[in-house]
């Protein structure tokens, strides 16, 4: 009688330590428009579910929805991880530049030249000055891709050579940029840019060196790349549900602020810089393309920065008449 009674005992008790474990796993869902494929899934949301699994033992753990499986484009990414449509959003901020007109000024010419060093320039200024832009949302990562090219179809790499040139910038808010430069700005998603190119719609896109290659190819509809340009950047983001995030575990959430902020940050910087890395070994390994690349000469350079600091003037003083009056200082704080 003891014995069945001790066994009746054990197996509760497994029973209840089986229970309580499936009450504590969770899994996180997260919504990209990006195909599978992408550098950001297969770099910074791979490490993301790795780390997640490993240091939760296996009761957390992540799942991928890409290419707008909840939900098509990319404009209400953010929107999307508001309402609670999935857990986790990918977006980038220049889709709904209302919603972040400060971390905006990540994306204008500067000091930085790499995914990297923006990156870590943004997270050096994020508390004091940007993150009441994301107060709706648990932020992941912040993080930017790095447009240090023009791929055209006329020679760009003189200020000669833009007058009048058809230039499609990384976001609408360089337009006076692009304008100070003697170009034409001309809005364009970057998934309509080759065909942009190949029926004489613009003459120029800035790109980054993954632009270049496949998947998006632009070497084959440029008969020009130039380098040593102002460098501009896209700034994209991470952001999960908040009411999802404080309804983890204590564990569970003291898992995802540990990997929060610069550290998955910078692994999205990492999967940008490292799909340029390999596109410029490409580049140099491939033969038989047909266009020029040109390097943008030290003199001609410094006219560009001349003109990009026209045109800053022109974007600080819209800033203030929509009532922002330090971003001027934002942006000195970001390029310091």
């Amino acid at each position: 009688m003891k014995l069945s009674r001790f066994i009746l005992n054990v197996t509760l008790a497994l029973g209840l330590s089986v229970t309580a474990q499936t009450a504590v796993s969770e899994e996180i869902s997260v919504a990209t428009f990006l195909p599978p494929q992408h550098h950001t899934n297969t770099g910074m949301f791979k490490w993301f579910g790795e780390e997640v699994q490993r240091r939760s033992g296996g009761t957390l753990t992540m799942k991928l929805y890409p290419a707008g499986q909840l939900g098509a484009g990319p404009v209400q990414q953010y929107k999307r991880a508001v309402e609670g449509v999935a857990d986790i959003t990918f977006g980038v901020s220049a889709y709904t530049p209302t919603l972040f007109p400060k971390t905006m000024l990540g994306i204008l010419p500067g000091t930085a030249d790499t995914a990297d060093q923006s990156t870590r320039a943004i997270w050096n200024i994020f508390d004091e000055h940007l993150a009441d832009e994301y107060s709706d949302v648990k932020v992941l990562a912040v993080g930017t891709v790095a447009g240090s090219l023009l791929a055209a179809t006329r020679n760009v790499s003189t200020l000669d050579g833009m007058k009048g040139a058809k230039i499609v910038p990384f976001a609408a808010m360089t337009s006076p940029i692009i304008e100070a430069l003697g170009a034409v700005p001309v809005q364009m998603p970057v998934t309509e840019m080759y065909t942009g190119l190949s029926t004489g719609t613009i003459d120029a896109t800035t790109a980054s060196y993954n632009n270049i290659t496949a998947p998006w190819n632009f070497w084959d509809v440029s008969g020009y790349v130039v380098e040593n340009v102002p460098t501009s950047f896209a700034v994209t983001y991470a952001v999960m549900n908040k009411e999802r995030y404080m309804s983890l575990s204590d564990g569970h959430r003291a898992i995802i602020d540990e990997l929060a902020g610069l550290p998955m940050s910078l692994e999205l910087a990492k999967s940008f810089d490292g799909a340029d890395e390999v596109s410029k070994k490409i580049i140099s390994e491939t033969t038989g393309k047909n266009y020029e690349w040109i390097v943008v000469s030290e003199a001609e350079r410094a006219k560009m920065d001349a003109a990009v600091a026209d045109g800053l003037e022109v974007i600080f003083a819209d800033y203030k008449k929509r009532g922002i009056s330090n971003a001027q200082e934002i942006y000195g704080a970001l390029n310091q």
